[in-house]
């Protein structure tokens, strides 16, 4: 017997509500009460064949709050109303099941079923008026004072949010993000000839994207030669990602829909974040952001497919867009945006903290020498294994361009006198290591635009070398950089050549457009410039 179920509990002091069933619609839609300060929505009963339950907030002008997914590994999700945010009888709950159910036969009036509002509910969404950033994204410039800025994607200039408001074309890059469906057209003829034929027209789903949502604040991390794996993101109009896990391989460049492909509770979406692969083959992924929500928990993604979540021990605080290098098996996570009680703003960090994951603890290391100003949004590369290289970031209203070397040996900082032509202020650039001596930084945002330069710096004679990289000439901030082995082309013989290869994902121009491309450079290309 099937008794599968989605329920949804809407505060401490409500019963759960079955919104979906094994043999019922595959949506439902529900209002949410509004004294409710949290919505918990779970499952309950064997998903079978079923893949995932889709769930999203939306208010009365129809503006979505993605809450995540439920899957056979993840089968509660919880969201908290914001600080600022009230909540009225205008907010709708709704749920989407995907797979397991046999295609649906309607006829035209049954069409109104398919967004099915239980007879439990007793709310009538209605307008309302939101105090929130939401609403503030769509309002004119003048009411755009009190903005959370400390927390927000780089744009800072008074004149353009559009980061997070978006635009109304769905974004106008050079690489939009992918939004057609393979064989639309002729499903649409189908209903529309079924419907004239008088035959009952079916619900079809519709084709799996070809590859991400365009996205920006995302982690790329590389865990094996031939693979790497996209982590969180936000895109346009503050949403965070529907489809926040994505696997890369790179023998093909092809993109495999990642997120229910392992098992135990998985990360809440987020941006800022970081996420690194050591030796043992386990991926980090600590702190980052969420509207108003800063983290500091600890995931590992074990690359055999298991999530855990750590109960660390020692004390570190709630941190996004901080730096994070992996070093002898630990994490050292410098800087970032922490969280201050109201009305002070947002500040930023110039502590360094150290994540054991052995012993499953925190601490902070006795540090020496000249250390960096409190910023965000700056870069860390490891260099030989000994010394960790930090560029730029900012603190509001501060952009900075200066370098500074943390000897790992010594656990002394000292800052880096540079020659050559260095790199303008900037933060949410992107870097990664060219060879022993040299690493790349691309992009960022300069306070007031995107940018679209590359340099590298060596650290043998610390000079700062402008490249001219083709490939890499539309601007862009919160993008994800990685250098990884890739196969090359075959010789003559029949081996197959190996080299090093930059790969670039996402990001966004900080003028509504967001992308979801996937850009590859060689790295030997890049060191003969």
């Amino acid at each position: 017997m099937d008794d599968f179920g989605i329920y949804a509990v809407f505060g401490t002091n409500s019963p759960p509500r079955k919104l979906l069933s094994a043999k019922g619609s595959c949506r439902a839609s529900v209002a949410v009460p509004p004294n409710a300060q949290q919505v918990v929505l779970f499952s309950s009963g064997r998903w079978g064949e079923r893949i995932c339950g889709n769930a999203e907030l939306s208010d009365a002008e129809r503006m979505p709050i993605t809450i995540g997914k439920l899957t056979p590994y993840n089968k509660c999700l919880s969201w908290e109303q914001w600080e600022e945010e009230t909540w009225t009888d205008g907010v709708t709950l709704s749920v989407t099941l995907e797979g397991g159910n046999p295609v649906t036969i309607l006829t035209v009036k049954d069409f109104s079923e398919v967004e099915l509002i239980p007879a439990v509910t007793e709310y009538t969404p209605k307008a309302r008026e939101l105090n929130s950033k939401r609403k503030r994204a769509s309002e004119a410039e003048g009411d755009r004072a009190g903005w959370d800025e400390e927390n927000l994607c780089p744009n800072k200039a008074p004149k353009d949010h559009a980061f997070h408001r978006g635009s109304s074309d769905g974004g106008k890059g050079a690489f939009p993000e992918y939004r057609q469906d393979q064989g639309q057209t002729e499903r649409d003829e189908l209903v529309k000839g079924s419907d004239k034929c008088g035959i009952t027209p079916i619900q079809i789903p519709a084709a799996p994207p070809r590859g991400p949502s365009s996205r920006w604040g995302q982690t790329l991390c590389p865990i094996d030669a031939q693979t790497a794996i996209l982590i969180g993101g936000q895109g346009a109009r503050m949403q965070f990602c529907k489809d926040p896990i994505w696997k890369l391989c790179t023998e093909d460049m092809f993109w495999v829909a990642a997120e229910t492909l392992a098992e135990g509770p998985t990360p809440e979406a987020r941006i800022g974040h970081t996420s690194y692969d050591p030796d043992s083959g386990r991926i980090f992924v600590f702190g980052g952001s969420k509207n108003k929500k800063w983290f500091n928990d600890v995931h590992i993604l074990d690359t055999r497919s298991k999530w855990t979540m750590v109960e660390a021990k020692g004390k570190v605080p709630p941190l996004s867009y901080h730096s994070c290098s992996l070093f002898r098996g630990e994490l050292f996570v410098l800087g970032g945006v922490f969280p201050r009680p109201n009305p002070e703003p947002d500040g930023c960090s110039g502590s360094l903290h150290i994540f054991d994951p052995h012993l499953s603890i925190w601490y902070q290391p006795i540090v020496t020498g000249k250390s960096p100003s409190p910023r965000s949004g700056h870069s860390a590369c490891v260099m030989q294994e000994r010394k960790i290289y930090v560029f730029g970031g900012w603190d509001t209203p501060v952009c900075y361009n200066d370098m500074y070397m943390l000897d790992l040996g010594l656990m002394e900082f000292s800052e880096v006198k540079t020659t050559g032509k260095a790199p303008s202020p900037r933060s949410w650039h992107g870097s990664a290591t060219l060879s022993d001596t040299k690493f790349l930084i691309h992009g960022g945002y300069n306070g007031s635009n995107a940018l679209q330069d590359t340099f590298v710096f060596d650290t043998d004679t610390n000079t700062w070398t402008e490249v001219d990289v083709p490939q890499l000439s539309v601007p862009r901030a919160g993008h994800s950089i990685i250098t990884m082995e890739t196969p090359g082309a075959r010789r003559s013989a029949g081996a197959v050549s190996v080299g090093r290869t930059l790969l670039v994902f996402g990001g966004g121009d900080n003028e509504g457009s967001y992308y979801s491309d996937l850009t590859t450079v060689a790295v030997e290309e890049v060191l003969a410039r």
